[in-house]
């Protein structure tokens, strides 16, 4: 089904592997005609050409892209303008599309999401940019349907940004690399390695897109196989998919924490522009003669059946057949892999859902823009067609990406097919995806076409005794399994037909609602800025020297950006610094904000001028025993704060909230094994936090001890490969070590100035 070669190898004409073992070249001469080096098939890659186009260095190992397109939604882009605007923002450089499909609900925090739907709409018509209107469109629909351009690249606050299957290079990141393109700055990365994702075969009827995704993120995650590189979709398997399943397959790259995607495209993508009235944005891209990929993933597409990711990460992946067969224990694996991330906050058992030895589940969702495209919609609707969903427990909701999609399902029949069984259709939101709607109930068991099923994403509250389960699937099999009113069914089950339906784009619901500036800025309209959208707080350079105290010690292998920020009912608050950052950890650590607070309390005392020892007397100790050995240290050369560690934190959103949280409380580092993805990595940094690597082992510390850094701000600016810490406990002093893994130029001096938006101001 799914399988990896780690060595290097080269691709000929686009259809032939050739391992780089000692026999390539003569392979190669045979096959291609001609010697070919190492070095110059790396630039015939798909990936190498559009990074080359929009490199600004004269370096291809040390890049600064500068992107076509920029896109947000409403859970993001007040933070990102409002940190331009402390910067200096005058104009938006580069189109700019604000979406409103997260905070579409305006049932929660009373005013709160409308008026950042209002600031989104003012800030578009004053910098010049575009503004989606709620229920429109889900961010990543629209920018397939109206942004993606062959060859283009485009950032997005928003880690699921991949248009690879159009031929558009697009990363998902925190915001502060977005304010950094509206501030004419650039994306500095390493030449990032591209792996071959080699298709071959044909789905057999029953598999969708969400089956091959779940069997590449269930090989590669484990093992970091595709981190932070480029997956290239290549080989003769490619034209056997439809740009809709190919759309399905690219979105859920991310779940394998690659830094992006990018197919070979042909003239089933051509039609796609065709279909939405931009054919002249489509540009035909195929490797080179010979290309040369740093490792393989080959994926036999007639071998993939029916999957299910199970509780709690996508990468928990089993043909649904497996699970089916043993029940018993996969569900016991489950509960098992609960307990690491729960422990005894709730009592957490699946074996309720047993029935007369089948898999009972309580809700199917087909939602946003891994589930919501058009193809799914249809092929669900001829698998139910004639059926009913019951009048049990079991629920099923749709949401279809974009308001064209739900027309054309409209005028085709589907939605009447899908509404005759019992289930919902309801309009294009992001909601079940975070946390933000479709909520199940205590200790139901959620089937979804969506991205994620972390803990607690779906709006559970552990803290509360609250939990439910999201396993994901495809809207075929989630339509199987409804239509057999709940009982876990593959779609290959399904002896029916599933159509072939032709898609019509209607250009007209965008042109008379969404706004479009077409780049032009009008300086006189005011931004509209509701009570609950704040400034961010001032914040201070790095000191000489640091002393931080240990608030939070998570032992999890992996923590999540959901678990360090959480989402849902709190994305309500992410246009006030202050207001969000009471939610930080609460699901995981309840204890971290008050403990994050009180050391804060000694930092601000320090920058007002008054005693931080009053302020937070345990600090007074702590600094004695530091001055027992570091004499010069003085309360004039230092600052306070805290840090948290993880072993490996930061799988997940790329909301920035997740680290401006931190340093709202006055946080200062992160101290973990690895970091999971670059872009938690890159939003600690852009917030003036140190992303602090140690060496797997025993801990020289623990939770409420405390870390002094000395000469942290020397070792910063000499670039030190290592950093010098000592671990303060019960009066005793031990030294230990850690690193910063590799920092660009700016990225050190954002860290100095204390995040980027002091940063923008001492450089302007």
């Amino acid at each position: 089904m799914v399988s990896t070669l780690e060595t290097g190898c080269y691709l000929v004409n686009g259809t032939e592997l050739i391992p780089d073992t000692g026999d390539a070249q003569a392979q190669l001469s045979a096959k291609a005609g001609a010697e070919v080096s190492k070095e110059d098939a790396k630039k015939e890659t798909i990936a190498y050409g559009i990074l080359k186009a929009h490199n600004t260095s004269d370096n291809m190992e040390k890049l600064q892209i500068k992107f076509d397109k920029l896109t947000s939604h409403d859970i993001t882009f007040v933070g990102i303008i409002q940190t331009a605007r402390a910067s200096g923002l005058e104009k938006f450089p580069i189109p700019y599309v604000l979406t409103n499909c997260h905070n579409s609900l305006c049932a929660v925090g009373g005013t709160i999401n409308e008026d950042d739907h209002v600031f989104g709409l003012t800030a578009a018509q004053k910098y010049g940019g575009v503004y989606v209107p709620p229920h429109q469109a889900v961010i990543h629909q629209f920018a397939r349907e109206m942004l993606a351009t062959g060859g283009g690249m485009i950032l997005g606050s928003d880690s699921h940004t991949r248009y690879g299957a159009l031929g558009t290079m697009a990363v998902g990141e925190g915001g502060p690399e977005l304010v950094k393109q509206l501030l004419s700055q650039t994306y500095d990365i390493n030449m990032p390695e591209v792996v071959a994702i080699y298709l071959e075969g044909e789905p057999v009827m029953g598999v969708g897109p969400q089956d091959v995704a779940l069997a590449i993120i269930g090989k590669v995650f484990g093992d970091g196989f595709v981190k932070n590189k480029v997956m290239e979709f290549v080989g003769p398997g490619v034209k056997n998919l439809s740009a809709d399943f190919r759309i399905g397959v690219d979105v859920m790259t991310t779940e394998t924490t690659c830094l992006s995607s990018i197919w070979q495209t042909d003239e089933e993508i051509e039609n796609f522009y065709d279909i939405h009235g931009r054919k002249a944005d489509y540009k035909e891209l195929k490797p080179g003669k010979v290309a040369y990929y740093d490792s393989v993933v080959k994926v036999d597409l007639s071998q993939v059946r029916p999957m299910i990711a199970m509780p709690f990460h996508p990468s928990n992946a089993y043909t649904i057949e497996e699970v089916n067969n043993n029940l018993a224990d996969i569900l016991h694996d489950v509960e098992e892999r609960a307990k690491v991330s729960f422990g005894d906050k709730v009592q957490y058992s699946l074996k309720d859902k047993i029935k007369d030895g089948k898999f009972q589940v309580d809700q199917g969702i087909i939602a946003g823009c891994a589930g919501g495209g058009f193809e799914n919609i249809c092929a669900a609707a001829d698998i139910l067609k004639g059926n009913f969903i019951g009048n049990d427990r079991f629920t099923l909701s749709v949401y279809p990406a974009s308001t064209p999609i739900f027309m054309e399902i409209v005028k085709n029949g589907c939605a009447a097919a899908i509404l005759e069984t019992g289930a919902i259709l309801k309009t294009a939101f992001c909601g079940p995806c975070f946390g933000a709607g479709d909520t199940p109930a205590n200790n139901a068991f959620s089937i979804r076409h969506s991205t994620r099923n972390f803990p607690n994403r779906e709006g559970s509250k552990v803290q509360n005794g609250q939990i439910s389960s999201v396993a994901l699937m495809d809207a075929r099999s989630i339509a199987a399994t409804a239509a057999n009113k709940g009982i876990l069914t593959p779609a290959t089950d399904f002896d029916g037909t599933l159509n072939k339906y032709q898609y019509h784009f209607d250009k007209e619901i965008y042109a008379n609602r969404v706004f479009d500036s077409h780049g032009v800025a009008d300086p006189s309209v005011e931004l509209q800025l509701g009570p609950n959208i704040k400034d961010w707080p001032t914040m201070t350079a790095l000191p000489e020297n640091l002393l931080l105290k240990v608030v939070s010690e998570i032992h999890d292998p992996v923590t999540t950006t959901d678990e360090l920020i959480p989402s849902g009912e709190t994305s309500s608050y992410r246009s006030n610094p202050h207001g969000l950052a009471e939610f930080t950890l609460s699901r995981k650590d309840p204890a971290y904000v008050g403990l994050a607070k009180e050391i804060r309390e000694a930092e601000t005392a320090i920058i007002e001028g008054t005693d931080p020892y009053a302020a937070f007397p345990e600090v007074k100790s702590v600094m004695e025993t530091v001055q027992g050995s570091y004499a010069d240290v003085t309360l004039d050369n230092i600052g306070f704060g805290s840090t948290i560690f993880a072993v490996k934190p930061g799988d997940g959103s790329a909301r920035e909230q997740a680290a401006s949280c931190q340093k709202v409380l006055g946080g200062w580092a992160n101290i973990a094994n690895e970091y999971a993805t670059k872009r938690y990595r890159s939003n600690l940094i852009n917030w003036g936090m140190l992303p602090f690597i140690i060496k797997e082992g025993d801990l020289p510390f623990k939770n409420k001890d405390y870390i002094f850094l000395p000469g942290i701000k020397k070792a910063v600016e000499a670039k030190a490969s290592v950093i010098k810490a000592v671990a303060v406990s019960d009066g005793k002093l031990n030294e230990f070590e850690l690193t910063l893994g590799d920092l660009t130029d700016n990225e050190r001096e954002i860290i100095l100035d204390g995040c980027l938006i002091n940063y923008n101001r001492v450089d302007n």
